[in-house]
């Protein structure tokens, strides 16, 4: 891909995205002398589930997921500085990537939650709390919390697990005032953008944001912003706690992948298997969705 991107030299390739840097050409200085210390993200169609890159990809998917994150970040630009300068892109990877500020990046995924399902559950099943926030008896999967909460996870490398964590860990890790910045700005960006989803008849139930600093030490939200990827979102009007809800993100492919259809046994050591067309195809559909509800507009994706 880095032929097809003049001026820009590729650094890295995480589960979904790829990062690319300034180069030594002419093409690479004129992006530097325009946008300063940048980085070009570019969201790719790839697909992870359980700490895997499955394949194939869901044909768009990095379309939807740019859209919808430039679409959050004006939502939210009045709560939190955001990284991204420019969509003026290459145009091999136009409408899927970001000219972004380079920020230092705090070593957490801040997680808030305001509804209780997946990892969260499993812990509240196991201790009664999540990340050491006691809870109230008697949830279950799907339920509203009494509040949302920061229940924050140590970022993980590729093919690792993310690791829940508590509040206290996080201010070891980094500092007490950068946590305590972390926790107040990811809960007001969860609430914000909690109300903005309700509004439209979908539920963020949860989300993972990341944040750095940028040159001036200013707290910045980097990454990508309430997408499918790193949210849960779910139809209002079919909310039912007490079972897994429906939903518009990626668990369709999860739930997939841990059925007997797919004859995959996760704690083996074998890789997941490819994903049948249906799966891609209705997994797509369930991003587009997720799209097209909460911004009120269609997006253009070829078939």
């Amino acid at each position: 891909m880095s032929d097809a991107l003049p001026g820009w030299a590729h650094l890295s390739a995480g589960k979904v995205r790829d990062l690319f840097a300034p180069d030594e050409t002419p093409a690479g200085r004129a992006v530097r002398a325009t946008h300063g210390d940048v980085l070009l993200v570019v969201a790719s169609d790839r697909i992870s589930a359980y700490d895997h890159v499955l394949s194939p990809g869901i044909p768009g998917k990095g379309v939807v997921l740019t859209a919808l994150s430039l679409w959050w970040f004006d939502q939210l630009a009045d709560l939190v500085p955001h990284h991204v300068v420019s969509t003026d892109v290459p145009v091999a990877v136009a409408g899927r990537a970001m000219i972004c500020r380079r920020l230092t990046m705090y070593p957490v995924e801040c997680v808030a939650r305001g509804y209780l399902t997946g990892s969260g559950l499993a812990e509240y099943r196991a201790t009664g709390e999540v990340t050491g926030i006691p809870l109230p008896t008697g949830l279950v999967d799907g339920s509203r919390l009494p509040e949302p909460i920061f229940t924050p996870a140590t970022k993980a490398e590729l093919g690792e697990h993310d690791e829940n964590v508590t509040f206290e860990a996080v201010a070891a890790l980094v500092g007490p005032a950068p946590a305590a910045a972390l926790r107040a700005t990811t809960l007001a960006v969860y609430r914000r953008a909690e109300d903005i989803a309700r509004a439209r008849g979908v539920i963020l139930a949860d989300t993972k944001f990341e944040f750095g600093t940028d040159a001036a030490g200013v707290l910045t939200l980097g990454d990508e912003v309430l997408t499918p990827d790193s949210s849960r979102f779910w139809p209002a009007d079919a909310w039912q706690p007490g079972h897994a809800q429906p939903s518009f993100d990626k668990q369709f492919v999860r739930d997939w992948l841990t059925s007997p259809a797919s004859g995959w046994d996760r704690d083996a050591d074998a890789p997941p298997p490819v994903l049948p067309d249906e799966v891609v195809q209705r997994t797509r559909e369930r991003y587009l969705e997720a799209y097209r509800r909460l911004t009120g507009l269609d997006l253009d994706l070829l078939p």
